[in-house]
């Protein structure tokens, strides 16, 4: 792709002509105008720029000279160069006498007019790869390939890495503006923490994944901890809609993003359903029921579901809720019946009831956890 577009010389010619009071034209490697302060230019083949091309120099024209040459006026034209390249010719009509001292301020301001340009379309080259990477990155299988691309973008897969999931709720919001809404914070989160790798990985989700220590266990209830409240209140403050982030565990390795940011989602949706009024949920928070969470389905979950569906089937709704404040208070008798506001002998009996109803002997260990994770799986 050309560096010199007819955005970019247009963009030139607006600039410059703000500052001097000569009209401007941009030509392009092959002398046609791109860009011009006179419109009727545009597109034309201009011989003076051919000139400054061929002999890679400045090219002045007067009025004798302007008359053998086809498309062209007195003035100066000057080769742009951008990374030791000619990128075409801006050139100033007027007599040269009049043009010659302003020529050099608009050489270097088209100049970096193209530089910028140029390092923003490596930026964004950048971020794209970038992005495209974090896809393949959080797939289930990612093959081989995956070092190597690694290594071209200077990141270590030996490293612990992390994920997170954004998730914009869909209610009120259309799919095109939640991938404007996606697109934006991509773009701010990339200026905040340039470290922070993101890619939109659904119509409403921004998965994000950044290096951290080599203890990620220990990390969970510190810097892990401390990294979500700082990016939920970032987020907080930059008025983002509805959204629900989640913080997957710490892992290394080609599958540890994959792994990561599956518990990541898993931690959102179980943190949502279980407290609806945070938006930070963390897997380290939540480490048993995003462990089971694989377990939602099959046999095995209707196993695991038995006793709680035995107390639905019961009737008895109140029981549950019994069951749940209980294991909230670390099943200390005294602690959930203040909880609960009710008596002890009350708590004894509702307790006897759930182990009558459910067959389970809550004095236990095994059938205590059965309960446990029946409440989890909901």
């Amino acid at each position: 792709m050309p560096i010199l577009t007819a955005e970019l010389a247009q963009d030139i010619v607006s600039r410059t002509m703000r500052i001097i009071p000569f009209n401007v034209n941009v030509m392009d490697a092959q002398g046609a105008i791109l860009g011009s302060g006179d419109a009727g230019r545009l597109g034309q083949l201009h011989d003076g720029a051919l000139l400054a091309l061929a002999q890679r120099r400045t090219v002045e024209i007067d009025e004798a000279t302007a008359g053998k040459l086809h498309g062209s006026r007195p003035g100066i034209n000057l080769p742009l160069q951008v990374d030791g390249r000619i990128a075409g010719v801006v050139g100033l009509t007027g007599q040269p006498e009049q043009v010659r001292q302003f020529g050099e301020l608009v050489r270097l301001t088209a100049e970096m007019i193209l530089e910028q340009a140029q390092l923003q379309r490596a930026l964004q080259h950048d971020a794209r790869q970038r992005e495209a990477f974090v896809l393949e990155w959080i797939r289930e299988e990612s093959d081989a390939a995956l070092d190597a691309w690694a290594q071209r973008l200077g990141l270590r897969l030996d490293q612990n890495h992390v994920a997170l999931s954004l998730q914009l709720d869909a209610t009120d919001l259309a799919a095109d503006q939640a991938q404007a809404a996606l697109q934006q914070l991509q773009a701010a989160l990339a200026t905040r923490w340039p470290r922070l790798l993101s890619a939109v990985a659904a119509p409403y989700e921004l998965v994000l994944v950044e290096a951290c220590s080599e203890d990620g266990e220990a990390e969970g209830g510190t810097q892990l901890r401390r990294r979500l409240h700082a990016l939920n209140a970032w987020l907080e403050q930059a008025d983002t809609p509805d959204y629900h982030l989640g913080m997957g565990i710490a892992l290394p390795g080609r599958d540890g993003a994959a792994q990561s940011c599956r518990s990541a989602r898993a931690a959102a949706r179980i943190g949502r359903q279980r407290q609806p009024e945070r938006r930070a949920h963390s897997y380290y928070e939540l480490t048993l029921p995003v462990l089971l969470s694989d377990l939602n389905h099959g046999w095995q979950a209707q196993q695991l579901r038995l006793p709680l569906r035995r107390l639905e089937h019961a009737g008895k709704s109140g029981l549950r809720r019994t069951a749940e404040a209980w294991f909230a208070h670390q099943s200390h008798p005294g602690a959930t019946a203040r909880a609960l506001h009710i008596h002890r002998n009350t708590l004894d009996y509702r307790l006897a009831r759930i182990a009558e109803i459910t067959g389970l002997d809550l004095q236990r260990h095994e059938d205590r956890f059965r309960l446990y994770i029946a409440l989890l799986l909901g």
